[in-house]
């Protein structure tokens, strides 16, 4: 049996999920999820301007969803690890299993 969740980790728990909440942010991840993609190429695959792109990154940088690295002067954005994949697969499989 597993200790009990104390309050502090429970509003943590539910501010990690309330980042999945929006709908841009979760196309960055899926997008993410295929690969490493610059900011342009985030942009332009969601055909939405950069800035609006740039907030979303931060926010999902912040929340430790995305990692990023320099590539001249580029900026290259990829998943921050395994789990991330997971729980978008789960969201996917949850929702193709409420659908079909």
């Amino acid at each position: 049996m597993s200790d009990p969740i104390l309050e502090e980790e429970l509003i943590d728990i539910a501010d990690f999920f309330k980042v999945f909440a929006d709908p841009t942010r979760l196309k960055i991840l899926f997008l993410l999820n295929e690969g490493e993609c610059s900011v342009n190429t985030i942009a332009e695959r969601l055909e939405m301007n950069q800035s609006a792109i740039s907030q979303q990154l931060k926010t999902l940088r912040s929340s430790r969803l995305v990692k990023f690295r320099k590539e001249g002067r580029s900026i290259i954005y990829r998943l921050n690890d395994d789990h991330i994949t997971k729980i978008l697969t789960l969201g996917r499989e949850h929702y193709e299993e409420l659908i079909g």
